[in-house]
């Protein structure tokens, strides 16, 4: 079965029409919820510095970093689901709230996200396909795999990812959130049109940084903010690499969309980490990306009462498997 599924001979209708209704609570909620816990963790954070014994600080600090990353890549899912202007129910939900309050914040933007995702989705698992460097060279070993696991939790990755951002904003690369390195021609360029491209294309992140570091420092804890940049190079890599084999590590090229892409179990402490705003849906949201996040799990267990899907693997499992090549 490698041809491409037809969504009229899964669902009806009225199925497709009540699975596709999207609404602007459940936007609203998702993105407040969010900064929410971002905001509950940073105030928890504070009161940990001056409150409790200095190994329980560190400790706090430790749960804090992974949890702000978690609601980071929380951030970059949202951003995802406006692209596909499931989140809200209005344009300008979709198009400029998610913009602002989700992608800018971790160096991201809408509308140059968009049409690159777009084509993700159109040319899943094959060579054309703008993700595919993200999942190539699976299954590994078990020491491979480990490798980057520990470059994503030192910082290694981290550093490469922020760098690579700041030559795609100064235009010295071509923009992508895959690991692909595009140069682009630089042929009559001057000195000072490095850091206006720059200017320019992080504007974005700047002002939202540069706000959320000045609320920060109004509490009298500027240093919070370091708290925030330190989870985007540590554990946010990390994060974002089990999710992505998660999603399509280990499945061969096919255009259908049934064996080209995973659903993955997650609990709570997944949902926290690697699966926010149930992306753990994965087949679900390529066989039908109209559908809003919070009507996956309807979706899924339709699909999985109809024999459409098996039971999905937790993500120890997709990790055994992605590390299952022997030595």
């Amino acid at each position: 079965m490698n041809e491409r599924i037809k969504i009229t001979e899964i669902f009806s209708r009225d199925e497709i029409k009540q699975l596709t209704a999207r609404s602007d609570a459940y936007g609203a909620w998702a993105v407040g919820s969010t900064w929410a816990v971002i905001g509950l963790t940073f105030a928890l954070l504070a009161y940990a510095q001056s409150h409790v014994p200095l190994w329980a600080f560190i400790a706090a600090l430790v749960v804090g970093m992974a949890v702000i990353a978690g609601r980071q890549l929380c951030l970059a899912i949202l951003q995802h689901d406006a692209a596909h202007g499931t989140l809200f129910k209005s344009k300008w939900g979709n198009d400029v709230l998610s913009d602002w309050l989700c992608a800018r914040p971790v160096w991201n933007e809408l509308h140059k996200y968009r049409p690159y995702h777009l084509v993700h989705h159109a040319k899943t698992s094959t060579e054309d396909d703008p993700d595919l460097s993200l999942v190539a060279g699976f299954p590994t070993t078990r020491r491979s795999l480990l490798r980057k696991l520990a470059r994503d939790t030192f910082g290694i990755t981290g550093f490469k990812f922020v760098l690579g951002r700041v030559l795609m904003d100064a235009e010295v690369i071509k923009w992508t959130v895959a690991n692909d390195v595009q140069p682009l021609p630089q042929d009559g360029r001057k000195w000072w049109s490095y850091p206006q491209a720059f200017l320019r294309n992080a504007a974005g992140m700047l002002i939202t940084n540069g706000i959320l570091f000045a609320a920060l420092a109004a509490t009298g804890n500027a240093w919070l903010y370091g708290v925030w940049v330190v989870a985007y190079i540590t554990p946010f890599p990390l994060f974002i690499r089990i999710r992505s084999m998660a999603e399509h590590a280990c499945l061969g090229s096919s255009r259908n969309t049934l064996r080209n892409t995973r659903t993955t179990r997650a609990g709570f402490v997944a949902r926290a980490f690697v699966a926010p705003i149930r992306v753990n849906y994965h087949i679900e949201h390529h066989l039908m990306a109209s559908v809003p996040y919070f009507r996956l799990p309807q979706m899924h267990q339709m699909l999985l009462e109809r024999g459409h899907v098996p039971t999905p693997p937790s993500y120890f499992d997709v990790l055994r498997l992605v590390s299952s090549r022997a030595l």
